[in-house]
Parts: structure tokens; C-alpha cells; sequence
């Protein structure tokens, strides 16, 4: 009993102020096996009554917190085991603080995908638009939001990003989102014929969802053209891209047949001679 008390009160010293002993190993070692068996059963019981959409995201979030209790378990393992954790600190100031700038961007991450996940602003299969980038979201994780682009790459984004920049979300709503085709006419065009020709360019396009119905709008008087607005829904914002330039080609095509013209900005020159 001697010899094994011995070894128990061993301790390793770093200097005179901080050291630890055996029996303060084991005790941390042993405090954190009974809080891990706790955590997975209070994991067990929480998952039990979620939803699994709920299930991955509680996950994320239990991931971080767990880490954060097992640091400070350690804190209070170790002060309560006569560590003197201050001096640990003060031996150590100089790289604390090293250490917290270097990971001032990654607690920022951190805390912004809590934000995320805790108030679902962002869910995966959304449609989001962030610093001019366009991207269907694949994942979300504690620190990134992995998306894909419309040219099929994969977007990995930051989540302090979202603290810093305005995040639009085309698909919180639903999964419909509505768009427009701009043209202009020259003056003197029939426009009840460009309002027909504009819907049944819509109408024609399989893409184009019937209800909301498209419309169109005479959005102005233009310095050299009638300006109309073709305004339309679809399910699907990857095929944006594809689904506008179809409607141009249309459009042309349409405009060619019923002598409509698209015309070329035009200026007025006036020559005064002296």
C-alpha cells in the first residue's frame, strides 16, 4: 500500500509552481470516462425524440459543446487537485495569446454556424446567394457551409461569412422562385402584340411554371426603346441561366416573324454652325 501510494503522489514538476501528480492523472482520467459515458446517454435520449433533419444538427452542436465541457472539466480537475491553474496560465501568456489570435477567425466560425443551425436561416437543399456566389448547400458543418455552383463547383464557405455579408436565401420561402426577361421595342410597335408574342414565348417554354402565371410588364419609356419586362417562376434556379437565354433566342425568333424590332440606342446630334 505504501509503494502504491508512492506512485500515486508522484508527481511531475514543471517548476516550482506547477506540477502534477499521478493520482491527479488518474482522477482526470477517470472523471472523464463517467462524463462521456453520461453524455452518450443523455445523446441517446435527446436524438430519441427528434426528427432526423433535427438529428444532424443537434449533432453539430453537441460535437462543440462536448469538447468545451471536457475543457473545462479539465480546468476544475486539475485546480481541485491542488494545480495551481492560474500560474499554468501566467507561465503561459505569451502563447495564450498567439494562440487566441491566430484562432479568432475559427471561434468566429464557430459561433456563426451555431447561429446558423439554432436559428435555420440556412437548410441543406437551399438555393443561396453570398459575396456575388450562387451555390445549392450541400452541408453544413460547425465551422463551413459546403454548397455546389451552377458550374458544378464546390463552393466552401466560411460561416463567420454570414456575420460580414448579406445572405440570400432564393429558396427559404419555397422551392419556387420567379425571375425576368428585359427587352425593348422600338416606338411605334404595337405593344398589346409584344405583350401577347412575350407570353407565349413563356407559355411555349416547359421550364416556366403555369401557376404563378407569367405576366408581363411595361416597365418604361426608354431613351431609344419601349422597355418590357417578361416576369416568370420556376422550380429549379440552376436552370436559370439556360431557361433566360432560351426566352432570348424566342423572343427573336418571334420578333423576326411579326416585324418588331429591337432597336439600337439611338442618339440626337445637334451641329450648331457659328
Amino acid at each position: 500500500m505504501e509503494q502504491l501510494n508512492k506512485i500515486l503522489n508522484y508527481s511531475f514538476r514543471y517548476n516550482d509552481h506547477i506540477s502534477i501528480s499521478v493520482k491527479s492523472l488518474l482522477i482526470l482520467f477517470v472523471v472523464i470516462l463517467i462524463v462521456s459515458f453520461l453524455l452518450k446517454l443523455f445523446r441517446r435520449y435527446i436524438q430519441k425524440k427528434l426528427q432526423e433533419e433535427d438529428k444532424n444538427k443537434f449533432d453539430t452542436v453537441f460535437s462543440f459543446g462536448k469538447w468545451l465541457l471536457y475543457i473545462i472539466i479539465f480546468l476544475i480537475t486539475l485546480q481541485s487537485s491542488g494545480i495551481q491553474i492560474t500560474a499554468i496560465f501566467a507561465a503561459s501568456t505569451a502563447l495564450l495569446i498567439g494562440v487566441g489570435l491566430a484562432l479568432q477567425t475559427f471561434f468566429q466560425d464557430i459561433i456563426s454556424g451555431i447561429f446558423i443551425i439554432m436559428d435555420q436561416s440556412v437548410h441543406v437543399g437551399d438555393y443561396i446567394e453570398i459575396d456575388k456566389k450562387i451555390g445549392r448547400v450541400e452541408e453544413i458543418k460547425l465551422r463551413t457551409t459546403r454548397a455546389v455552383t451552377i458550374d458544378n463547383k464546390v463552393l466552401i464557405i466560411p460561416n463567420h461569412m454570414y456575420l460580414k455579408n448579406s445572405l440570400y436565401n432564393w429558396t427559404q420561402n419555397g422551392s419556387v422562385t420567379k425571375d425576368y426577361v428585359g427587352v425593348g421595342v422600338a416606338y411605334g410597335s404595337d405593344t398589346q402584340l409584344v405583350k401577347k408574342l412575350l407570353l407565349q414565348v413563356a407559355k411555349e417554354h416547359k421550364s416556366i411554371l403555369t401557376h404563378p402565371a407569367p405576366f408581363v410588364l411595361f416597365e418604361n419609356f426608354g431613351d431609344s426603346s419601349l422597355d418590357f419586362e417578361l416576369v416568370f417562376s420556376i422550380h429549379n434556379s440552376f436552370q436559370l441561366a439556360m431557361i433566360k437565354s432560351d426566352l432570348r433566342f424566342r423572343i427573336d425568333e418571334l420578333f423576326r416573324e411579326n416585324n418588331i424590332t429591337i432597336p439600337f440606342p439611338q442618339r440626337d446630334i445637334h451641329v450648331i454652325k457659328e
